[in-house]
């Protein structure tokens, strides 16, 4: 996962991600990996496509 700042800094996160929780009611998403934990607010006047997750 590749966390991209609007200043144009990275953050490559390279343990695996175990669960994604977006709020239905906002741009808010919680990250969770193997040992850590993000959470990720989108601001963005543009709604951008989001792939659909591969079931397994």
């Amino acid at each position: 996962m590749v966390i991209e700042f609007p200043d144009g800094l990275h953050e490559y996160v390279t343990t695996p991600v175990k669960r994604v929780l977006k709020l239905s009611d906002q741009d808010v998403y919680y990250i969770q990996t193997a040992n850590s934990r993000y959470r990720l607010e989108v601001r963005s006047s543009e709604a951008l496509p989001v792939e659909k997750p591969v079931a397994k």
